[in-house]
């Protein structure tokens, strides 16, 4: 059968995931460098067994070296890694690859082209008999809806089929852990937000411990138990979407969640006196020099009277949204708005600005 476009994975097609023993992953005091130059200083990390983690951050933040190590790619130059409390790698021995249990999905999807799409699912399944590699190939593929693709080579797969493959060839040996390197990158936006779906639904069947590494804070808000934000390999802040959304410890954290209006101020009984508004921070001594973050989507746009004046710049119509730059008074940075569509009168020029305390962090400034 010769594949055609790609659809959700439609749970009546699909059998159900066989189980896996999940096992918790400890990164303990990793460094590692690269010609003399450290890409990851002293990570202390638990993926806990069962959880979806994400690692995320920027390029060059060492997320996928992490993976790397892991995986056993590579070896760190300081620390060790656990798994289920036995240690499996330190800087002077480390457990292969292949006797760790853990599974890796590469970026690229790394499917053999000279290979059927079975030939590439049983590749891993070297410690079973033929017979039994076989179905255990054909029922993973079956547990991510390809079973009918079998026999096709992976240039006939579109993109979502090729990464589902992928999948299916990661979890035939059923790993304890699975380690997936930026897995939903090359997929366009639509197919995306499908292939996501369904993967996050296998691997809660399957059970088994993931780390998913992306650099999309919107992704991994919608697919991890938690997130491990890293910077320039050091780890930033731990915890659920919501608590790095919510509740950021630094700038940083706050941008990587939000775009951001970020203004200089000084505080002053208790508050910090801004171009868009007093903000109260009575958490901080008086004469702190803060940075004062305001999400985009906290600043609400009025042509009625009332709070700060403002000139519209710009105004950008992006679907559900409209962006819009906004002149105000104390300072030569503009204003971005994030509103919702139609909200604003198309001929308005002239505007107030409000913001909503709690699309508003204080920090103290590193300048």
């Amino acid at each position: 059968m010769a594949p055609n476009s790609d659809k959700s994975i439609s749970m009546d097609i699909r059998q159900k995931a066989g189980v896996s023993f999940a096992a918790s992953l400890t990164f303990e005091n990793i460094h590692h460098s690269y010609h003399s130059e450290p890409v990851l200083c002293g990570i202390d990390l638990t993926v806990k067994p069962g959880e979806v983690m994400c690692l995320l951050g920027p390029s060059g933040s060492g997320k996928t070296t992490l993976l790397r190590l892991a995986a056993g790619i590579e070896v760190q130059s300081q620390g060790r890694l656990l798994l289920n409390g036995q240690e499996i790698a330190n800087p002077k021995k480390a457990l292969p690859p292949e006797k760790r249990g853990i599974g890796l999905m590469f970026q690229d999807f790394a499917l053999f082209p000279h290979m059927t799409i079975l030939d590439n699912t049983k590749f891993g399944l070297t410690a079973l008999s033929a017979d039994e590699a076989e179905k255990q190939a054909i029922l993973s593929l079956r547990r991510v809806g390809l079973e009918q693709y079998q026999n096709a080579y992976p240039h006939l797969l579109s993109g979502g089929e090729q990464q589902r493959a992928a999948l299916a060839r990661a979890i035939a040996p059923r790993p304890s852990v699975l380690l997936m390197d930026e897995p939903f990158s090359g997929l366009d936006s639509r197919l995306k937000e499908v292939v996501r779906s369904d993967t996050l639904s296998i691997l809660r069947e399957a059970r088994a411990t993931s780390i998913i590494v992306t650099h999309d804070a919107d992704e991994a808000m919608q697919v991890a138990d938690r997130i491990a934000l890293l910077k320039d390999g050091k780890l930033v802040q731990v915890g659920t979407g919501r608590d790095l959304y919510q509740t950021p410890k630094d700038l940083f954290t706050a941008s990587f969640f939000s775009d951001l209006n970020v203004l200089s101020a000084t505080t002053k009984s208790g508050k910090v006196d801004t171009p868009v508004g007093v903000v109260d921070a009575a958490k901080f001594a008086d004469g702190i020099k803060l940075d004062v973050a305001i999400r985009h989507s906290g600043v609400m746009v009025d042509t009625k009277a009332g709070g700060m004046p403002a000139r519209i710049i710009t105004r950008k119509f992006v679907g559900r949204l409209e962006q819009l730059q906004l002149a105000v008074s104390g300072t030569d940075n503009l204003i971005h708005a994030s509103i919702r569509a139609g909200n604003l009168p198309q001929s308005a020029s002239d505007v107030f600005l409000k913001i909503n305390d709690q699309d508003v962090f204080l920090f103290e400034s590193s300048a």
